[in-house]
Order: structure tokens, then sequence, then C-alpha cells
């Protein structure tokens, strides 16, 4: 039996789903952000699952080590660092 999707703030239950990646990463425009925050105060099945996921981003961030440092900003760096 699936679950019944919802439509709360203007969003359905999928649109907030396909957001959560942007919002963690603060890369959605502010009316998007409003949105995917007022569906998540009114659907409390997005909410438990949006904090799931959440909860799992944060812990893989914690666990696995920064990816490192691309080569145009590494060069930048370096040159800056031999000019100063």
């Amino acid at each position: 039996m699936s679950t019944p999707e919802r439509h709360v703030g203007g969003l359905w239950c999928r649109e907030v789903l396909a957001h959560l990646p942007d919002l963690l990463e603060g890369d959605l425009p502010a009316d998007t952000t409003a949105a995917v925050h007022a569906h998540l105060a009114g659907c409390d099945l997005c909410t438990r699952f949006g904090g799931a996921y959440a909860g799992t981003v944060r812990a893989l961030r914690a666990a696995l080590p920064p990816p490192p440092p691309d080569d145009d900003l590494l060069a930048a760096v370096t040159a800056a660092a031999k000019a100063g």
C-alpha cells in the first residue's frame, strides 16, 4: 500500500523530496526554500523522512574526509602565497 501524496504549502511531497539535497546545500532560491519549509511544517511524513535524510547526510559528511581542493584553487593559493 502506498502512502498518499500530500499537497501542503504549495508543494507536493514528491517536489519536496526532489528539493531536499539542494535545501541541505543551501542552493535553493528563497521562495522555494520557504515553500519547502511550509510543506514540512504541515506534512509529518515529509518531516520525518526529511529529518532522517538530513541526519544521514550529516553523518556521512562527518565520517568522510573532505574532498581534495580543486586544482585551479590550489594553483591560485600557491601563487598568492609565493607573491605575498
